[in-house]
């Protein structure tokens, strides 16, 4: 049997500049948390499929899993692929043994696989219907119940609870079911997995919950109403909120997602996807979510309906370009010291630009190292007395294939120009990649 995965924990350290802002291991190594969306991956697929799926992931890096218990559609009428619903009678203290054990296997296969599953214990519609299937079936007495079971049957299991489902807190009853499920999975878990809040669109855990002991880390949702929303104003609030909790865009645009649920307006691409990623890292998210349109509700002409015109069969949307993409910001993230990185928009002389073109920068607290994401090709100018060291080596790395190409060695002192490798599309983004010479850093990426 392979080693358990570690269990994680967020980073803190008095003495460190950004403790309270990432996730570790119990090791102390970080955690980069580089999630993919498959609501629906428990309710409607097989375990070949699922393993299947839970492989092609690994392999492409990813490091989470987002999936709901009890999923969004009709996840309480509908058998899964065995026959079987999760609850009897629609009660929550009356879980469906032979559906668990199902949920048990792709827990366990992804574990073996090293992914962690980023479990919603329901999806939203279960406590605060306001449209699609519900019906609402949670007091805060049986959500303490189904907590507790959760917690216990999934201890010393690589698990992540997301709560909510993109509903919003509306009042004080939603409000105490959650904090009566958060209360039953720390009873049952014993505290040791890390827990969040999955919102609608357009909103962050933070704004109801942010000063809640239970909620470990902040999750927003950028949503997929429109092509460049700036998540990383999103992600800027909550950084800043006290007390210090780290951040994450838990559903950005969707790849193969028609924009603002209309294919007449397009739809998001692998440079939209990119453009989300690194929009947010580079403004202070400890992480971040892909999703594709197709994957999360498992599209499969035939055998069931597209759900907001899916149009590509999940087997074949998981070798869209977007997915593969995401191992590259993650390496990225990791080839330099990930605890120090913190968002620095001082970086860039002149304006950082709208819409599209918004240039977004990070750096390492200590100065060692600076990243400028560059959407568009664009020459920009960087105050390089922001960082460290009497010399820089400077690199343009390519988020579409993960290449490095060095750029040279220069004295740190005043401003300087860099134009990124020219080509005529603009959606050929670059980040430009500034280190210490001192530091002996490796070739970005690797």
């Amino acid at each position: 049997m392979p080693a358990r995965l570690p269990r994680l924990r967020v980073f803190r350290d008095a003495a460190h500049p950004c403790s309270g802002r990432y996730l570790v291991t119990d090791r102390g190594r970080p955690f980069f948390y580089l999630g993919d969306t498959a609501w629906e991956l428990f309710h409607r697929l097989t375990r070949e499929e699922a393993e299947l799926y839970l492989k092609d992931r690994a392999g492409k890096g990813f490091t989470v899993i987002q999936a709901v218990a009890l999923a969004e559609f009709d996840g309480l009428g509908t058998p899964n692929v065995y026959g079987h619903t999760p609850l009897r009678h629609n009660d929550p203290t009356q879980p469906n043994e032979d559906y668990f054990r199902h949920v048990d296997f792709i827990v366990s296969r992804a574990e073996e696989l090293g992914l962690y599953i980023g479990m919603l214990p329901t999806w939203g519609d279960k406590v605060n219907k306001k449209w699609g299937v519900g019906p609402e079936i949670f007091t805060p007495d049986n959500a303490r119940i189904y907590g507790e079971f959760l917690g216990k049957r999934y201890r010393g299991k690589p698990i992540i609870w997301i709560l909510g489902g993109d509903r919003p807190i509306e009042n004080e009853t939603h409000l105490a079911i959650w904090r009566a499920m958060a209360d039953g999975l720390r009873r049952g878990d014993g505290g040791e997995h890390l827990i969040t809040y999955h919102p609608m669109g357009g909103q962050s855990s933070s704004q109801w919950l942010h000063e809640e002991e239970w909620l470990d880390f902040n999750m927003l949702q950028s949503g997929h109403h429109a092509r460049f929303v700036p998540n990383y104003e999103m992600i800027e609030r909550d950084y800043h909120r006290k007390p210090v909790k780290p951040c994450m865009d838990g559903e950005p645009r969707y790849e193969d997602h028609p924009i603002n649920w209309d294919p007449k307006n397009g739809w998001f691409t692998d440079y939209d996807v990119r453009q989300a990623a690194y929009w947010a890292l580079l403004a202070g998210a400890h992480g971040h979510t892909y999703g594709c349109h197709d994957i999360w509700q498992m599209y499969e002409p035939g055998k069931r309906q597209p759900i907001s015109h899916a149009r590509t069969p999940w087997k074949e949307a998981l070798h869209l370009p977007g997915a593969s993409q995401m191992r590259h910001v993650k390496a990225l993230m990791l080839s330099r010291p990930m605890l120090l990185r913190v968002p620095d928009q001082s970086l860039i002389v002149g304006d950082a630009g709208k819409g599209a073109e918004h240039v977004c920068a990070a750096r390492g607290a200590d100065g060692s190292y600076a990243f400028v994401y560059l959407p568009v090709p664009r020459a920009v100018t960087v105050n390089l007395e922001k960082l460290n060291g009497k010399s820089l080596r400077a690199w343009w790395f390519n988020p579409r294939n993960g290449q490095a190409q060095q750029i040279g060695e220069f004295a740190r002192r005043g401003e300087r120009t860099f134009t990124p490798p020219g080509g005529d599309s603009r959606e050929e983004d670059w980040v430009l990649v500034l280190d210490e010479v001192g530091k002996r850093f490796r070739k970005p990426g690797d």
